[in-house]
């Protein structure tokens, strides 16, 4: 029996292969085995892929955009290995087994398969065991709970509606299988590019290995080298990046789970207009469809809905609507009767429609995988688009149905190629933001759409934001979604977000006022709440949690030059908007921490440090060099813990020394009105530091025309001087005005400012609360600079320059 057994062990060991031959291509290597064909391919200087396959193909066409590249490399066959040498990588693939080993420059490890296990099969299942280095961390992994580093957890990705789930639920819905390893100094990053449910262990369980594996289909995976920052440039650069999403998009939405009829959505949008607080978007949730049916409307709710739309719009405001994938199984329904005869619906194997029960009953679902199907749903999409709506978000897209138990039998077409449920699930939300994307980008001429998704897969950012599902109003998940969000832009998604307050259940007053603040530092912003729970817009708490909401929805707008030049980053390089400290501070082992695996940068500059709900005391960590409290310029030095008091007003916020923030001091109703007057915020520093400020139509596409506004802006403090260079692009910036803040700076250096006169003053980012009582400082917190340096100019387009 032993002796069986550990034949058994063997053939499984082997089963990664036994070398055979090996061909040198213009790309890389590929090499035969007993069983399987490698192909080793390079796709630029620092990414390289791992293609295991058998004679048949079984591979994704979605995710990845680019081909490999001619690079220059050689090729050393030893007796026992091949050794690919690159300028900036090189792979060793001992043998027998065959067994992967990826190493830098300097001859050290990044990343290397186990001996005795390496790459294994059992069934349809392949395993990937990789050797766990010296203290290694692992980041990433998407839409995933748990902490920032998941060495020690399990995670598997299979696309799953979750309502109201645990902080430590898994699955979730949307899988991107791509992390990044961290140890001794270096990192790696590593894609699977594979559409079958997948299995990560990041040492969970064990001490010997992680590993990957697929439940079917082929082992094909890409490896990253380089800093965090730079994996994941070359993940996104492999998987595509986000196109600029249209300004309004990323001021503040409010949804709520429903409003209706008609009148109760004007009459919200109304009550932001006469409290001035600013916002772009209303959001409406399944209850404007006529029974739940998507491209409909409820006829006694919503008689005019093109009317509605207009008026909204002369208020200031976009609409975004709720679209489900369901399409209800209707006689005299259009999507129904047309879906039938251009046969755009999902099928079982003997050719008959799968039907799911889901919010309008019984439905077929499109097949978003098949290219007719994408070109019937922009065709359906016009009855929005017709009438101005320009936002959609999908829901629904796991796809989720009540049961839960998706057939894994039904067939998807897959450009032709045909898959079944077990390989196309994960990749159906996906899809339908790509046909959502592209159908509302044909027919709204020109117009950038909004994309939102809750499903997804890897690539999912070439047409859409994300938002983490149904989330909880408590403590918890407001923090947890801060892990989220930062995880995503570590996975290649830059536009992503909860809903602020809570979906489910009823947060308390502080909650709320917590929740807002961090949410005026995500990419996506948007409150929501869920039906039969107490009212949860800005002003539904009581006066003082209003008075703090305007505060911060009001400098989310200041801030747009800011957020704006973050996201044309994410769209040019896949830097994310908000960036977990591991990106800039990688072997800082105090970010990893539980007390501080929350804070982040939103943008270059500015580090937010999340607290509960309840917390009056926070502690806070600020990473190495020197820094600004965000609202008072109290300046602190860096690499150090503090303690330090907040109250409910005062989200803890930094600034690096040096940075240069733009602002939009003027900006009032929404991302149309921001004035005319441009701040730049300068604060003192040694470093030498950069920025741009950009501006477009917000709304097209002409900016890929040129037409645009953009200046390169550089603060030099050892030469005392601040270049604001010529601006380029053919787009007539809205700015008549500059003004120059400065943070930090000395009066005596400043009495040698030599372009006109330059005052002390008193700067806030955020109005005084209500009834503050200076004798009360236990209360209330002072949100100001007493010590600004101010000056104002005509803005040109010629280069300005300024030395004191």
């Amino acid at each position: 029996m032993l002796d069986i057994a550990k034949s058994e062990r063997n053939k499984r060991i082997s089963e990664g292969g036994v070398f055979k031959s090996y061909l040198t291509t213009e790309y890389g290597v590929e090499i035969e085995t007993e069983s399987f064909q490698y192909k080793i391919s390079f796709y630029n200087e620092h990414t390289i892929r791992v293609h295991q396959t058998s004679h048949s193909q079984d591979c994704n066409p979605y995710s990845v955009v680019q081909s490999p590249k001619k690079i220059n490399f050689q090729v050393e066959d030893n007796e026992n290995s091949l050794v690919i040498t690159s300028e900036s990588l090189d792979v060793v693939i001992d043998k027998s087994p065959i067994l992967f080993t990826f190493l830098n420059k300097d001859g050290k490890i990044l990343n290397q398969d186990e001996p005795g296990l390496g790459i294994q099969t059992q069934g349809e299942q392949k395993t990937i065991y990789k050797k766990l280095q010296l203290n290694e961390r692992f980041v990433g992994l998407g839409e995933k709970t748990g902490p920032l580093d998941r060495s020690g957890k399990g995670y598997q990705n299979w696309n799953t509606d979750h309502f109201a789930y645990d902080i430590e639920a898994d699955p979730l819905y949307a899988s991107i299988p791509f992390y990044i390893g961290i140890h001794n100094g270096l990192s790696y990053g590593v894609f699977v590019d594979n559409s079958y449910k997948s299995h990560f262990n990041f040492g969970a369980s064990n001490n010997r290995f992680s590993s990957f594996s697929v439940d079917s289909g082929d082992m094909d995976y890409y490896f990253f080298n380089g800093s965090v920052s730079e994996i994941i440039q070359s993940y996104t650069w492999l998987t595509g990046r986000m196109s600029l999403p249209p300004m309004w998009s990323i001021g503040y939405q409010q949804c709520r789970y429903s409003y209706y009829p008609d009148t109760e959505v004007l009459d919200v949008a109304k009550k932001f207009r006469d409290k001035d607080i600013p916002a772009d978007v209303i959001v409406l949730d399944i209850h404007y469809m006529d029974e739940y049916k998507i491209f409909s409307w409820d006829k006694e709710r919503f008689p005019n809905p093109d009317q509605m739309v207009d008026l909204l719009k002369e208020m200031g405001f976009e609409v975004v609507v709720i679209c489900d994938p369901g399409i209800k199984t209707e006689g005299k329904y259009l999507p129904y009767d047309s879906g039938k005869k251009e046969d755009v619906f999902l099928k079982y194997p003997d050719g008959k429609y799968y039907e799911g029960e889901v919010w309008p009953g019984w439905c077929h679902f499109p097949d978003f995988t098949k290219e007719e199907t994408r070109s019937w749903w922009k065709d359906m999409m016009k009855s929005y688009t017709d009438i101005g709506i320009k936002g959609f978000w999908n829901d629904m897209n796991e796809i989720a149905t009540w049961g839960q138990m998706l057939p894994e039998n039904i067939e998807f077409d897959f450009e032709g190629e045909g898959a079944t449920t077990r390989k196309g699930r994960n990749i159906y939300g996906m899809q339908m933001a790509r046909s959502a994307y592209e159908g509302a980008s044909q027919n709204l001429d020109g117009k950038r759409p909004f994309i939102l998704t809750r499903a997804g897969f890897a690539g999912v950012q070439r047409y859409s934001a994300l938002w983490t599902g149904d989330n909880v109003a408590n403590d918890e998940h407001m923090l947890l979604g801060v892990r989220m969000v930062n995880s995503l832009g570590l996975s290649g998604v830059p536009f992503s977000g909860y809903d602020v307050g809570g979906f489910a259940g009823n947060g308390q007053s502080n909650l709320f006022a917590r929740w807002i603040q961090i949410g005026a530092f995500s990419p996506f912003f948007r409150g929501h709440s869920m039906i039969n729970s107490h009212d949860s817009e800005p002003w539904s708490y009581g006066e003082e949690v209003e008075e703090i909401s305007k505060n911060y929805i009001r400098l989310r707008y200041k801030l747009l030059p800011y957020i704006y030049h973050a996201f044309v980053q994410a769209s040019e390089s896949g830097t994310p908007v908000t960036r977990s400290l591991c990106i800039d501070y990688t072997p800082d082992d105090k970010i990893y921490a539980a007390d501080f695996e929350n804070q982040y940068l939103f943008g270059d500059n500015i580090l937010v440090a999340p607290l509960a709900s309840d917390q009056r005391y926070g502690k806070v960590y600020l990473p190495e060099g020197e820094w600004y409290e965000f609202f008072t310029d109290e300046q602190l030095a860096g690499g150090q813990e503090m303690i330090r008091e907040y109250a409910l007003e005062h989200l803890p916020l930094f600034i690096k020394a040096s940075s240069i923030i733009p602002v939009y001091g003027d900006a009032t109703q929404n991302s149309k009105n921001v004035g005319e007057c441009l701040e730049l915020h300068f604060y003192a520093g040694t470093d030498h530091s950069s920025t741009e400020y950009y501006e477009d139509d917000g709304v097209s596409y002409e900016s890929s025309n040129g037409i645009f506004h953009r200046r390169l802006i550089e603060f030099a403090p050892s030469q005392k001087e601040i270049k604001i260079k010529e601006a380029s692009g053919n787009y007539n910036s809205k700015i008549k005005k500059l003004k120059l803040v400065l943070h930090g700076f000395d009066q005596n250096e400043l009495n040698n400012w030599k372009h006109g006169s330059i005052e002390r003053k008193c700067y806030s980012y955020v109005q005084p609360i209500s009834n503050f009582d200076p004798f009360e400082k236990d209360h209330r917190d002072n949100l100001k600079s007493e010590n600004v340096f101010s000056t104002e100019i005509a803005y040109t387009n010629e280069e300005m320059v300024f030395n004191w």
